[in-house]
């Protein structure tokens, strides 16, 4: 439908899972950000799936099915807002499509940072299975990091070797 659009919904703290299997019942695109790690007990390893930003679910609908969410479902605290038109922010599909792939192909840990990060060099990834996906060179604590930037949310960032990486102008991204 031309009149969806991807928003940042609230939700309250650890009921991401549930609200996602609620979401899919009723029949709403939704994306629920999971990556699977390896948790270290004294006496046992296991796989998880975790959260990659907590109280956030991201779902993709027109605005009338976005307030019938918001009515219906009570662990959905409301939706993310875009502070300079005071509406609900809509993230775009292009940001969404980076972010999905960003944590469907990473090998390594996809960790979320929402403090501000100056724009760095534009990067393409040419090696590994993330081949393709474009965002910013940024270095942090002297590692080499690539950053997916969700516009209303801040970034999300995954390590890589620079020999993965080549620059790119503004205008590729």
């Amino acid at each position: 439908m031309e009149n969806e659009h991807w928003y940042a919904m609230y939700v309250k703290m650890h009921h991401e899972k549930k609200t996602a299997e609620k979401l899919y019942k009723m029949g709403v695109k939704h994306y629920l950000p999971l990556q699977e790690t390896v948790k270290q007990w004294s006496d046992r390893k296991k796989k998880v799936k975790e959260i990659v930003i907590p109280m956030i679910i991201f779902i993709k609908s027109d605005d009338k099915t976005r307030i019938e969410v918001l009515k219906s479902i009570p662990s959905v605290n409301g939706t993310m807002i875009d502070k300079a038109t005071h509406k609900p922010a809509i993230i775009r599909n292009e940001e969404m499509e980076r972010f999905m792939f960003m944590l469907d192909y990473s090998e390594n840990t996809v960790r979320f940072c929402c403090e501000p990060l100056k724009p760095g060099e534009k990067a393409e990834v040419i090696k590994g299975p993330l081949k393709g996906l474009k965002g910013e060179l940024i270095d942090i604590d002297g590692k080499s990091q690539v950053s997916v930037r969700l516009e209303m949310l801040g970034c999300a960032m995954v390590e890589m070797p620079v020999g993965f990486l080549k620059k790119i102008e503004d205008e590729q991204l």
